[in-house]
């Protein structure tokens, strides 16, 4: 059988043992890639359905990628009050569902898989993001190359108490993931649309527009999307070698293009700001920064505030350490809201949605399915998730 990278859960693990057959089975996993060849480890694992593969089998996946989750404290230690953010400070979430987006954008071809590893000795994890990287990849339409860091294993295979209940989480929220594959993946409300090309600005751009919760559509800057200024509203065309000619078609239709690159004389000046200019051009606007962007993630904030809050695609309250993105439903009239949470659990999520809906249910690994009341709030629909472990996505209907 061959290894679908696209679909099947994967992990990395070194030095088998045949009782480790059983506990692999347990969260779920699908395939195992091994250093070294271990012959009766293979037929154990065979035995309860999981196949063993070479680590040439990821050979040409992706390496590039942070370890999910907060990061702070001194050695990498999460402190007690960092998942709480304040006017002065906010947790700093390592997230990779932007990689996804771009991976997926710059390479339709193939499927949009992360393989990165634990690297950091002296930092200190906890046990459930190896969870987190399964959750942003598979939400986001692509997956990733388990890799169970040094002290997970440690614990796991000592029969640590908390190992064992994140491992339990793993296998449960695996579960969850292959039973709704059908809602993931789909194409992001395109209200805020990045076009994006290989190099470090533009990753930052996109990466904090993810953190910043400006669900935006990511979009390859060789083959951009047809202008639709009711659909996409604003246009991120900055940190590119050369902006395509298409993207000053949306400006012409009626939408916002925002840019560092230089203004064209046709265009007409509207107003000057320190670090900006407006220009009017067609039906729509160009915002023209003077120079390259510094600071991916003010831009983010700037960005948000041009298309307005009123016009977001999706935003929440209440979950400072968790990542949202709207999507396109699996079905007509249906629009989904994903909600990727990388600190604490949370108690309740506020969550809203672009669009009037008159039924939503919150689907979660650790619960059943439950029904929202949803309240229209001017343009949006407004729910309240009750609870959130790792992850809930909010089924819309009209």
């Amino acid at each position: 059988m061959a290894l679908d990278l696209a679909r099947q859960t994967v992990a990395r693990w070194h030095s088998p043992h045949l009782d480790h057959a059983q506990l692999l089975a347990a969260a779920g996993i699908e395939a195992v890639i091994l250093e070294q060849p271990d012959e009766a480890f293979s037929r154990a694992a065979a035995a309860r359905g999981i196949e063993t593969l070479p680590a040439a089998a990821a050979a040409g996946v992706s390496t590039e990628g942070l370890w999910p989750g907060i990061r702070n404290g001194e050695g990498g230690r999460r402190r007690r009050d960092e998942d709480v953010a304040s006017a002065s400070r906010e947790p700093w979430v390592d997230a990779n569902g932007f990689r996804i987006a771009c991976e997926r954008a710059l390479h339709p071809e193939r499927p949009a898989v992360l393989g990165y590893r634990f690297q950091e000795k002296d930092r200190v994890v906890p046990f459930e993001t190896l969870e987190c990287g399964l959750i942003e990849a598979r939400v986001g339409g692509g997956n990733y190359l388990l890799d169970v860091e040094p002290r997970y294993r440690a614990a796991l295979l000592a029969g640590d108490a908390k190992a064992k209940e994140a491992w339990q989480s793993l296998g449960r929220t695996v579960a969850w993931l292959r039973k709704n594959a059908g809602l993931f993946g789909r194409p992001v409300i395109p209200a805020i649309t990045v076009l994006v090309e290989r190099g470090y600005s533009m990753d930052e751009i996109a990466n904090l527009l993810y953190r910043r919760n400006g669900s935006p559509s990511i979009r390859s800057a060789a083959a951009p999307p047809k202008p639709d200024p009711a659909r996409i509203q604003v246009l991120v065309a900055a940190a590119l070698r050369s902006v395509p000619p298409a993207a000053w078609e949306h400006a012409a239709a009626g939408a916002t293009v925002v840019t560092d690159a230089k203004p064209k004389p046709e265009w007409k000046l509207l107003k000057k700001e320190e670090d900006r200019s407006v220009y009017a051009a067609g039906k729509g606007q160009v915002v023209a920064y003077h120079s390259e962007i510094v600071d991916p993630s003010e831009f983010a904030l700037d960005v948000i505030d041009i298309l307005t809050h009123r016009r977001r695609a999706a935003r929440i309250w209440n979950a400072n350490s968790a990542i949202a993105v709207a999507t396109e439903g699996a079905g007509p009239g249906e629009s989904l809201l994903h909600i990727v949470n990388y600190g604490r659990p949370v108690e309740e999520v506020q969550g809203r949605i672009q669009g009037h809906f008159s039924s939503a249910v919150a689907l979660r690994p650790e619960a059943p399915d439950t029904d929202l009341k949803v309240y229209r709030r001017g343009t949006t629909s407004e729910v309240f998730v009750p609870g959130l472990m790792r992850v809930a996505t909010v089924r819309f209907r009209v």
